[in-house]
Protein backbone atom coordinates (compact mmCIF):
# COMPACT_ATOMS: atom_id res chain seq x y z
CA UNK A 1 0.00 0.00 0.00
CA UNK A 2 3.00 2.32 1.17
CA UNK A 3 4.70 1.73 -2.32
CA UNK A 4 1.11 2.37 -4.30
CA UNK A 5 1.20 5.57 -2.18
CA UNK A 6 4.65 6.55 -2.75
CA UNK A 7 4.07 5.89 -7.03
CA UNK A 8 0.89 7.85 -6.51
CA UNK A 9 2.46 11.05 -5.00
CA UNK A 10 5.00 10.76 -7.76
CA UNK A 11 2.86 11.24 -10.53
CA UNK A 12 0.75 14.37 -8.43
CA UNK A 13 3.82 16.16 -8.17
CA UNK A 14 4.63 15.22 -11.65
CA UNK A 15 1.66 16.74 -12.71
CA UNK A 16 1.80 19.89 -10.40
CA UNK A 17 4.93 20.96 -12.19
CA UNK A 18 3.92 19.95 -15.41
CA UNK A 19 0.47 22.45 -14.81
CA UNK A 20 3.07 25.08 -12.88
CA UNK A 21 5.32 25.31 -15.89
CA UNK A 22 2.86 25.51 -18.26
CA UNK A 23 0.98 28.36 -16.59
CA UNK A 24 4.48 30.33 -16.42
CA UNK A 25 5.38 29.04 -19.49
CA UNK A 26 6.08 33.07 -20.99
CA UNK A 27 8.14 33.61 -17.58
CA UNK A 28 10.14 30.48 -18.68
CA UNK A 29 10.53 32.04 -22.59
CA UNK A 30 11.62 35.26 -21.27
CA UNK A 31 14.31 33.78 -19.31
CA UNK A 32 15.56 31.48 -22.70
CA UNK A 33 17.78 33.90 -23.98
CA UNK A 34 19.65 34.16 -20.61
CA UNK A 35 19.91 30.34 -20.08
CA UNK A 36 21.38 30.34 -23.73
CA UNK A 37 24.04 33.50 -22.53
CA UNK A 38 24.47 31.26 -19.65
CA UNK A 39 25.86 28.12 -21.53
CA UNK A 40 27.63 29.68 -24.35
CA UNK A 41 29.58 32.48 -22.82
CA UNK A 42 30.21 30.36 -19.18
CA UNK A 43 29.96 26.70 -19.53
CA UNK A 44 31.38 26.05 -23.03
CA UNK A 45 34.36 28.08 -22.51
CA UNK A 46 35.29 26.08 -19.31
CA UNK A 47 36.92 23.72 -21.67
CA UNK A 48 39.51 25.85 -22.45
CA UNK A 49 40.60 24.93 -18.49
CA UNK A 50 42.66 22.14 -20.49
CA UNK A 51 45.02 24.77 -21.76
CA UNK A 52 46.19 25.18 -17.76
CA UNK A 53 47.76 22.00 -18.29
CA UNK A 54 49.37 22.11 -21.27
CA UNK A 55 51.97 24.52 -22.91
CA UNK A 56 50.01 26.67 -24.95
CA UNK A 57 52.04 29.12 -26.78
CA UNK A 58 51.64 30.99 -30.24
CA UNK A 59 53.57 28.33 -32.20
CA UNK A 60 51.18 25.65 -30.19
CA UNK A 61 47.96 27.88 -30.48
CA UNK A 62 47.15 26.12 -33.94
CA UNK A 63 47.44 22.67 -32.96
CA UNK A 64 44.20 20.53 -31.93
CA UNK A 65 44.23 20.42 -28.07
CA UNK A 66 44.86 16.75 -28.03
CA UNK A 67 48.26 17.57 -30.03
CA UNK A 68 49.17 19.90 -27.55
CA UNK A 69 52.24 19.22 -25.54
CA UNK A 70 50.62 17.97 -21.69
CA UNK A 71 52.47 19.50 -18.64
CA UNK A 72 50.72 18.94 -16.24
CA UNK A 73 50.40 20.86 -12.73
CA UNK A 74 53.62 22.65 -14.19
CA UNK A 75 51.64 25.37 -14.88
CA UNK A 76 50.01 25.96 -11.42
CA UNK A 77 53.71 25.30 -9.78
CA UNK A 78 55.66 28.20 -11.95
CA UNK A 79 52.18 30.45 -11.15
CA UNK A 80 53.26 29.66 -7.11
CA UNK A 81 57.07 29.81 -7.35
CA UNK A 82 56.20 32.93 -9.05
CA UNK A 83 58.61 36.07 -7.11
CA UNK A 84 55.02 38.00 -6.56
CA UNK A 85 52.72 35.79 -6.30
CA UNK A 86 52.29 36.01 -2.40
CA UNK A 87 52.29 39.67 -2.59
CA UNK A 88 49.63 39.62 -5.43
CA UNK A 89 47.79 36.84 -3.12
CA UNK A 90 47.99 39.70 0.06
CA UNK A 91 46.54 42.30 -2.12
CA UNK A 92 43.67 40.51 -3.82
CA UNK A 93 42.62 39.07 0.00
CA UNK A 94 43.30 42.27 1.59
CA UNK A 95 41.28 44.66 -1.55
CA UNK A 96 38.49 41.69 -1.42
CA UNK A 97 38.04 42.41 2.69
CA UNK A 98 38.00 45.99 2.59
CA UNK A 99 36.12 46.11 -0.12
CA UNK A 100 33.37 44.08 0.73
CA UNK A 101 33.24 45.21 4.66
CA UNK A 102 33.22 48.88 3.69
CA UNK A 103 31.38 48.61 0.77
CA UNK A 104 28.63 46.46 2.26
CA UNK A 105 28.09 49.07 5.29
CA UNK A 106 28.16 52.17 3.30
CA UNK A 107 25.21 50.71 1.11
CA UNK A 108 23.62 49.38 4.33
CA UNK A 109 23.55 53.21 5.99
CA UNK A 110 23.01 54.91 2.75
CA UNK A 111 19.88 52.79 1.99
CA UNK A 112 18.61 53.26 5.56
CA UNK A 113 19.09 57.11 4.82
CA UNK A 114 17.26 57.13 1.84
CA UNK A 115 14.43 54.93 3.67
CA UNK A 116 13.77 57.51 6.20
CA UNK A 117 13.34 60.50 3.88
CA UNK A 118 9.93 61.44 4.00
CA UNK A 119 10.30 64.07 0.82
CA UNK A 120 9.45 61.13 -2.10
CA UNK A 121 10.97 63.91 -4.62
CA UNK A 122 14.02 64.22 -2.79
CA UNK A 123 14.21 60.98 -2.56
CA UNK A 124 14.01 59.91 -5.85
CA UNK A 125 16.42 62.72 -7.24
CA UNK A 126 18.94 61.40 -4.61
CA UNK A 127 19.26 57.76 -5.22
CA UNK A 128 19.10 58.98 -9.02
CA UNK A 129 22.36 60.88 -8.55
CA UNK A 130 23.58 58.13 -6.29
CA UNK A 131 23.75 55.61 -8.29
CA UNK A 132 24.85 57.46 -11.87
CA UNK A 133 28.71 57.37 -11.01
CA UNK A 134 27.84 53.26 -11.23
CA UNK A 135 27.57 53.99 -14.98
CA UNK A 136 30.73 56.01 -15.93
CA UNK A 137 33.68 54.30 -17.18
CA UNK A 138 36.51 53.46 -15.26
CA UNK A 139 38.96 55.48 -17.19
CA UNK A 140 36.92 59.07 -16.25
CA UNK A 141 36.63 58.01 -12.74
CA UNK A 142 40.85 57.11 -12.74
CA UNK A 143 41.70 60.54 -14.29
CA UNK A 144 39.30 62.47 -12.18
CA UNK A 145 40.63 60.67 -8.65
CA UNK A 146 44.32 61.24 -10.09
CA UNK A 147 43.82 65.05 -10.58
CA UNK A 148 41.86 65.40 -6.94
CA UNK A 149 44.17 62.76 -5.15
CA UNK A 150 47.69 63.07 -6.58
CA UNK A 151 50.72 65.14 -5.35
CA UNK A 152 50.02 68.71 -6.54
CA UNK A 153 46.38 67.68 -7.09
CA UNK A 154 43.09 69.71 -5.99
CA UNK A 155 42.82 67.88 -2.66
CA UNK A 156 46.95 68.24 -1.91
CA UNK A 157 46.92 72.04 -2.94
CA UNK A 158 43.95 73.24 -0.78
CA UNK A 159 45.15 71.41 1.87
CA UNK A 160 48.38 72.98 1.56
CA UNK A 161 50.35 69.17 2.69
CA UNK A 162 52.18 66.39 0.68
CA UNK A 163 48.84 63.59 1.17
CA UNK A 164 50.21 61.35 -2.14
CA UNK A 165 47.80 59.19 -1.64
CA UNK A 166 47.64 57.94 -5.30
CA UNK A 167 51.00 57.51 -5.17
CA UNK A 168 52.77 56.21 -1.36
CA UNK A 169 54.46 53.04 -1.29
CA UNK A 170 52.17 51.71 1.24
CA UNK A 171 49.29 49.57 1.69
CA UNK A 172 47.11 53.03 2.19
CA UNK A 173 46.73 52.55 -1.90
CA UNK A 174 44.42 49.97 -1.00
CA UNK A 175 42.28 52.00 1.18
CA UNK A 176 42.12 54.53 -1.96
CA UNK A 177 40.63 52.04 -4.58
CA UNK A 178 38.30 50.82 -2.23
CA UNK A 179 36.88 54.34 -1.01
CA UNK A 180 36.54 55.25 -4.79
CA UNK A 181 34.98 52.27 -5.79
CA UNK A 182 32.81 52.41 -2.34
CA UNK A 183 31.89 55.96 -4.11
CA UNK A 184 30.88 54.87 -7.34
CA UNK A 185 28.72 52.24 -6.14
CA UNK A 186 27.42 53.07 -3.28
CA UNK A 187 23.96 54.16 -5.00
CA UNK A 188 23.94 51.32 -6.97
CA UNK A 189 24.71 48.37 -4.57
CA UNK A 190 21.61 50.53 -2.06
CA UNK A 191 18.91 49.70 -4.87
CA UNK A 192 19.04 45.96 -3.30
CA UNK A 193 18.65 47.03 0.08
CA UNK A 194 15.78 49.60 -0.56
CA UNK A 195 14.22 46.93 -1.75
CA UNK A 196 14.56 44.65 0.59
CA UNK A 197 13.42 47.76 2.94
CA UNK A 198 9.82 48.41 0.80
CA UNK A 199 8.99 44.49 1.46
CA UNK A 200 8.72 45.13 5.19
CA UNK A 201 5.51 45.49 7.05
CA UNK A 202 4.58 49.19 7.96
CA UNK A 203 2.39 47.87 10.86
CA UNK A 204 5.32 46.97 12.73
CA UNK A 205 6.56 50.42 12.31
CA UNK A 206 3.41 51.92 13.53
CA UNK A 207 3.10 49.45 16.35
CA UNK A 208 6.63 50.35 17.60
CA UNK A 209 5.12 54.01 17.40
CA UNK A 210 2.81 53.21 19.30
CA UNK A 211 5.03 51.67 22.28
CA UNK A 212 7.03 55.11 22.01
CA UNK A 213 10.33 53.76 19.76
CA UNK A 214 12.10 56.42 18.32
CA UNK A 215 13.62 56.29 14.70
CA UNK A 216 16.75 54.86 15.46
CA UNK A 217 15.39 51.97 17.72
CA UNK A 218 12.84 51.45 14.86
CA UNK A 219 15.93 51.10 12.54
CA UNK A 220 17.94 49.03 14.86
CA UNK A 221 14.44 46.53 16.04
CA UNK A 222 12.77 46.41 13.03
CA UNK A 223 14.25 47.71 9.73
CA UNK A 224 17.95 45.85 10.01
CA UNK A 225 16.03 42.41 11.30
CA UNK A 226 13.93 42.65 7.98
CA UNK A 227 17.19 43.26 5.55
CA UNK A 228 19.20 40.76 7.13
CA UNK A 229 18.37 37.69 4.91
CA UNK A 230 19.41 39.77 2.18
CA UNK A 231 22.79 41.17 3.72
CA UNK A 232 23.73 37.28 4.20
CA UNK A 233 23.28 36.42 1.16
CA UNK A 234 25.01 39.33 -0.56
CA UNK A 235 27.72 38.79 1.75
CA UNK A 236 27.90 34.79 0.93
CA UNK A 237 27.97 36.25 -2.83
CA UNK A 238 31.09 38.86 -1.95
CA UNK A 239 32.89 36.17 -0.16
CA UNK A 240 32.49 33.43 -3.22
CA UNK A 241 34.03 36.42 -5.92
CA UNK A 242 36.61 37.61 -3.03
CA UNK A 243 39.39 36.56 -5.68
CA UNK A 244 38.01 37.90 -8.99
CA UNK A 245 38.77 41.71 -8.15
CA UNK A 246 39.14 42.89 -11.70
CA UNK A 247 42.14 44.55 -12.52
CA UNK A 248 40.86 48.06 -14.37
CA UNK A 249 40.76 50.22 -10.96
CA UNK A 250 44.32 48.62 -9.88
CA UNK A 251 45.35 49.74 -13.79
CA UNK A 252 44.29 53.27 -13.90
CA UNK A 253 44.64 54.19 -10.80
CA UNK A 254 48.02 52.85 -9.90
CA UNK A 255 51.69 54.09 -10.82
CA UNK A 256 55.62 52.40 -11.00
CA UNK A 257 55.91 53.33 -7.27
CA UNK A 258 52.34 51.63 -5.41
CA UNK A 259 52.77 48.68 -8.35
CA UNK A 260 53.76 46.09 -5.83
CA UNK A 261 50.86 47.09 -3.55
CA UNK A 262 48.43 47.28 -6.86
CA UNK A 263 48.96 43.75 -8.30
CA UNK A 264 45.72 41.52 -7.95
CA UNK A 265 45.61 37.89 -9.35
CA UNK A 266 43.28 39.16 -13.11
CA UNK A 267 46.18 41.45 -13.30
CA UNK A 268 49.09 39.13 -12.13
CA UNK A 269 47.25 36.09 -15.14
CA UNK A 270 47.17 39.01 -17.65
CA UNK A 271 50.79 40.15 -17.56
CA UNK A 272 52.24 36.45 -16.81
CA UNK A 273 49.93 34.53 -19.93
CA UNK A 274 48.90 37.19 -22.29
CA UNK A 275 51.72 39.46 -21.75
CA UNK A 276 54.18 36.93 -22.04
CA UNK A 277 52.63 34.33 -24.43
CA UNK A 278 52.29 32.15 -21.54
CA UNK A 279 48.26 31.41 -22.15
CA UNK A 280 48.42 28.15 -20.22
CA UNK A 281 50.10 29.67 -17.22
CA UNK A 282 47.67 32.75 -17.76
CA UNK A 283 44.93 29.67 -17.63
CA UNK A 284 46.26 27.74 -14.76
CA UNK A 285 46.22 31.25 -12.65
CA UNK A 286 42.50 32.18 -13.63
CA UNK A 287 41.57 28.32 -12.77
CA UNK A 288 42.84 28.84 -9.53
CA UNK A 289 40.62 31.95 -9.09
CA UNK A 290 37.59 29.94 -9.46
CA UNK A 291 37.82 27.34 -8.01
CA UNK A 292 38.92 28.94 -4.57
CA UNK A 293 36.20 31.45 -5.35
CA UNK A 294 34.02 28.37 -5.32
CA UNK A 295 35.27 26.64 -2.24
CA UNK A 296 34.66 30.16 -0.51
CA UNK A 297 31.25 30.21 -2.14
CA UNK A 298 30.42 26.62 -0.70
CA UNK A 299 32.20 27.24 2.93
CA UNK A 300 30.39 30.57 3.89
CA UNK A 301 26.72 29.36 2.79
CA UNK A 302 27.34 26.21 5.46
CA UNK A 303 28.48 28.88 7.98
CA UNK A 304 25.42 30.80 7.06
CA UNK A 305 23.39 27.92 7.75
CA UNK A 306 25.29 26.58 10.57
CA UNK A 307 24.47 29.83 12.34
CA UNK A 308 20.89 29.91 11.31
CA UNK A 309 21.06 32.65 9.08
CA UNK A 310 19.65 32.80 5.39
CA UNK A 311 21.42 30.72 2.90
CA UNK A 312 21.81 30.53 -1.21
CA UNK A 313 20.41 27.14 -1.53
Amino acid sequence: MSVKKTSKEKVVKQKFSMQLMWKQRYLLLMSLPFVVWLIVFKYIPLWGWTMAFQDVKPKTMTLPIWQRPFVGFDNFVKAFQDRIFGQTLLNTIGLSILGIAIGTIMAIVFALMLNEIRFVKFKKITQTISYLPHFVSWVVIASIAKMVLNDGGMLDTVLNTKLGLMSTNSPLFWFTVVLINTWKEVGWDAIVYLSAMAGIDHGLYEAAKVDGANRLQRIWHITLPGIKPTIVVLLIMGIGGALNVGMERQMLLSNGIVQDHAMVLSWFAYVRGIGNSNYGLGTAIGMFQSLVGITLLFVANKVAGLLGESKLV
